[in-house]
């Protein structure tokens, strides 16, 4: 059973609220203390249904009776303390909209990387959040687990990336803040990059062996480094548009390896 302080926090000079202001939007907090923010229900329930441990809650005083709040203070272990704040308070901490006030705190994970055999999505300074929020949703949709990312690709646990992902993240194993050498290094699958200097397309591409796709920053693409040691591949564009979006051109590359694999009609 949770550990729970029932007596409502009304300062903001309080040090787990001020913790909590920082984590919601600072990186360098975020990287500093190795903690995340999950805002709302929805992350919640995805966090208890992990193997991660959530180390706070806190909740809004009107929201204690609400039976979704109920229901997810129930699960939770006697290693979690729950705070309760003043609705001023809280409302004056949260990023989201209205809906249900309640947060967690949690340990962002770091598992330790080694050799790499099996599919894997590589961000290459994917710089915007819900882009790769997008792109880890998808990737844990078909299935690639394993995602590496280089040192400028935008933190895939930041709460603006758990929220695009939907929670996405706790089902898949997350590499950051790697550099090319170490992706090169450990991934022995062969590499393959969205171009449009290329002439082969992804549909006359054979995906249905272990591949590591490589989605590059919005502006400049995949790095050089990364293209001289991948196959480049090409999404057709007749209407010839010049490139598509990071996110896009991603789940059509992981829908396409899936179809290959699971939903050929040859």
């Amino acid at each position: 059973m949770a550990i729970f302080a029932f007596e409502p926090i009304s300062s903001d000079k309080n040090p787990q609220v001020k913790l909590v202001k920082a984590l919601l939007s600072q990186s360098r907090q975020r990287k500093k203390s190795g903690q995340t923010i999950l805002e709302g229900a929805h992350l919640i329930d995805a966090a208890l249904n992990s193997p991660l441990t959530i180390n706070q809650v806190m909740v809004a005083e009107s929201m204690h009776h609400h039976p979704e709040v109920q229901a997810l203070l129930s699960r939770l272990t006697e290693t979690t303390t729950v705070l309760t704040l003043t609705d001023a308070l809280y409302s004056s901490v949260k990023t989201l909209g209205t809906g249900i006030d309640i947060l967690a705190i949690i340990d962002i994970p770091t598992p330790k990387l080694t050799a790499i055999h099996n599919d894997c999505l590589i961000l290459n300074d994917v710089q915007d959040s819900g882009n790769v929020g997008a792109l880890l949703r998808t990737a844990a949709a078909v299935g690639v687990n394993t995602i590496l990312c280089t040192t400028q690709t935008a933190q895939a646990w930041s709460p603006k990336t758990l929220r695009a992902g939907m929670g996405a993240q706790f089902s898949l194993s997350i590499f950051e803040g790697l550099s090319i050498d170490d992706v090169l290094a450990h991934v022995k699958v062969p590499l393959l990059a969205t171009s449009s200097h290329t002439k082969t397309l992804i549909y006359d591409y054979d995906l249905q062996s272990p591949l590591a796709w490589v989605m590059g920053h919005e502006g400049q693409g995949v790095s050089q480094n990364f293209l001289q040691s991948a196959t480049a591949i090409a999404l057709p564009q007749p209407n010839g548009q010049e490139s598509l979006n990071v996110a896009i051109a991603g789940s059509l590359c992981l829908y396409e390896t899936l179809r290959q694999r699971h939903y050929s009609s040859k």
